[in-house]
């Protein structure tokens, strides 16, 4: 992953401040490593904001790694768990059936639980139960969703916050100064431009997660839909409802 941050950081760089003075370092900045690279951009863009967008960083990808995780574990082989449902209601052992759901992990077993729970009140009770308990399965699944937007809206404010610093900074040295010279302002433009590189960096890496983290839930939702209505007609088939 550091890797990869370096790496944008690099690119995007070279479009921001221009390729020539990128490939006009010396040799020994040449054979730095992209940690070292990223190190130095770092520190010579400002502690201030650098900090700051480094901390969304690192939260963001802690809530990202905590729903790839969770919803991995979410994942149910629903065939599976349907085809043993059907083999217990066949012999008409609704709570081997109940068993079954509860000794598996995942949201889609949970419902598909409190669908066999209210068989005896009918079809329409079941059909309840799955629609009100999915909606709780839901919310837990998008869990911390509302966070990693959060920060993949803040890294780029703080990155055109520090340029907007980074700039009256350098106004304000010519107006010391009384004459436009690049020399004067080179600092503040480096310092204001590296603040949106890495506020921008911050944002696209968790845009990426966010994306990939979305398809999953809505990948779970669709199944655990599909699960609860084939589980009714289980039901049905297997005379159940009585």
């Amino acid at each position: 992953m550091r890797k990869i941050i370096a790496l944008l950081l690099v690119f995007t760089l070279c479009m921001t401040t221009g390729a020539v003075d990128i490939l006009a370092q010396d040799a020994a900045a040449a054979d730095e490593s992209g940690l070292q690279i990223l190190k130095k951009y770092f520190i010579d863009g400002g502690w201030q904001f650098m900090s700051l967008v480094l901390i969304c960083l690192i939260l963001g990808l802690a809530f990202c790694i905590e729903r790839i995780i969770t919803l991995n574990i979410a994942t149910t082989n629903t065939d599976k768990l349907l085809a043993q449902i059907d083999e217990n209601l066949k012999s008409g052992n609704v709570n081997g059936a109940m068993e079954v759901c509860k000794s598996t992990q995942g949201p889609t077993a949970s419902i598909l639980y409190e669908g066999l729970r209210n068989a005896k009140n009918g079809p329409e009770a079941v059909e309840k139960a799955i629609v009100s308990y999915g909606s709780v399965q839901m919310g837990l699944l998008e869990k911390g969703l509302v966070w990693i937007s959060l920060f993949i809206a803040i890294a780029p404010m703080l990155g055109f916050m520090g340029t907007v610093i980074g700039m009256i900074g350098a106004f304000e040295k010519i107006a010391s100064v009384g004459e436009l010279s690049p020399a004067v302002v080179a600092d503040g433009i480096k310092v204001a431009l590296l603040t949106t590189v890495f506020g921008l960096v911050t944002a696209i890496i968790l845009q990426i997660f966010y994306n990939y983290i979305v398809s999953k839930v809505d990948s779970i939702v669709n199944k655990m839909e599909d699960a609860s209505i084939a589980l009714v007609d289980v039901m049905a088939t297997n005379n159940v409802f009585k």
